[in-house]
């Protein structure tokens, strides 16, 4: 059959709206709704075949007449988004059974394909999401909106979900003793009891460390962005008993559902610095993307450490010279080390030490600096870890050496840094 006989064979079914007459269609020319579409196809019907044009009066019984009612969904979906901020969205649709098995039914009555023109589904999200976007101004996004909307008819319900947003910056830790973030006590599980009791091993709070960089940063991001909870996401993380000083590391707080989405960036950096109350500070403050989540947590990076270090026998300068130029350069073989051998599997890794410097304070203490490729275990590099990391300075000196204070100064992209633009929004 052509077009206006298939066309025919619809509205021969009893009555059917235009949008439901459109839609098996819905494949045929392009800039029409399916309303516009079916009507257009009644009139060319009723012309050639010299008949008076007669649109439905009764109710449709594809649709059950839910094709009149995009206005009236679109409205109640702005509603049930209220005043949460949101540039872009998506509009999904749960539609009632007898529907889909109505539009099942005529396409088998009139012999049209199962996959002719669109669903019904697909219909009611366009419409309803057109109109969205009129009232509201916001553009739609199939990948990952601001706000995404679910119809479900047969409950009559509208549900939001608002997308999680994302703050970017760079953090110096300024305190040791402090883990990057929350800790919860192993003894209690984070429940801050044991046996109906306070936890004697962390005094009742449920946290191994009383205090974390995420702990002292996502509060006030929370509060600033009126979301409901937050999690930090760091690249990479520095010991608990390491600083995190010049340039700051990078991180990004993920807030749930947030309802102010474009905050003061300035303002929200103020107050996460008066919050933390100088053992942590933060820097560079901007709204990010999803995508910078993983960036800071997969992107390749290089790190600057100084080191306090101590020998348990004399060492001269020269000496300590010559082996910090035989680390320079060099590709090191480590082994997992041992005091994070119960956590990580233990594999052998190469690392790169780009750059290294030492200079002595006394004879048996030193000031090292190393800029290394990321993942480089910079104590065992110092110690060797019982012979685990080869090459060390322990190892080239002939001398037993430890860290006793570890900083980190730089973290930087290996290949570009980590504030490309692209993982930013204005």
């Amino acid at each position: 059959m052509n077009l206006l006989d298939d066309a025919r064979a619809v509205i021969s079914e009893g009555p059917i709206c235009d949008a439901c007459l459109g839609r098996p269609f819905a494949d045929r020319s392009f800039g029409l709704a399916n309303g516009e579409r079916g009507r257009a196809l009644r009139v060319a019907v009723a012309m050639a075949d010299d008949e008076p044009y007669d649109p439905p009066e009764e109710q449709c019984w594809v649709c059950e007449g839910l094709c009149e009612e995009f206005d009236d969904w679109a409205d109640r979906v702005v509603k049930a988004i209220g005043d949460v901020e949101f540039e872009t969205y998506q509009v999904g649709t749960r539609p009632p059974p007898l529907v889909e098995e109505n539009e099942a039914m005529l396409r088998d009555l009139t012999g049209l394909s199962e996959d002719a023109g669109e669903p019904f589904k697909s219909e009611f999200n366009r419409e309803v999401g057109k109109r969205v976007g009129r009232e509201t101004g916001a553009e739609v996004d199939f990948t990952r909106p601001d706000v995404q909307a679910t119809i479900d008819i047969e409950a009559d319900a509208v549900d939001v979900h608002v997308n999680s947003a994302f703050v970017y910056g760079r953090y110096r830790k300024l305190e040791r003793g402090i883990p990057q973030t929350e800790w919860p006590c192993r003894e209690c599980g984070g429940s801050g009891e044991r046996a109906g009791e306070p936890c004697l091993y962390c005094d009742g709070t449920g946290y191994q460390y009383p205090e974390s960089v995420e702990q002292l940063t996502t509060p006030p991001v929370v509060e600033g962005m009126d979301g409901e909870s937050a999690t930090f996401h760091g690249a990479g993380r520095e010991d608990i008993d390491a600083r995190m000083l010049g340039t700051g590391r990078p991180f990004v707080i993920e807030v749930e559902a947030p309802r102010r989405r474009w905050p003061d960036v300035a303002a929200l950096e103020e107050a996460i610095n008066d919050f933390a109350d100088g053992t942590v500070e933060v820097e560079g403050v901007r709204l990010a993307t999803y995508e910078m989540v993983e960036r800071v947590k997969s992107h390749d990076a290089s790190k600057t450490y100084r080191a306090e270090v101590e020998f348990d026998a004399p060492v001269e300068q020269a000496a300590l010279d010559e082996a910090m130029a035989a680390l320079e350069g060099e590709t090191i073989e480590q082994s997992t080390p041992e005091r994070v051998d119960h956590r990580r599997a233990s594999k052998v890794r190469e690392r790169t030490v780009y750059e290294a410097d030492a200079t002595l304070s006394d004879e048996t203490h030193a000031t090292v600096e190393i800029h290394g490729e990321g993942g480089l275990y910079i104590k065992e590099l110092i110690s060797s870890d019982a012979g685990r990391t080869e090459p060390s300075l322990a190892g080239l000196l002939g001398v037993d050496t430890i860290v006793t204070h570890l900083d980190v100064l730089v973290v930087e992209g290996e290949s570009e840094p980590f504030e490309a633009e692209d993982f930013f929004r204005d």
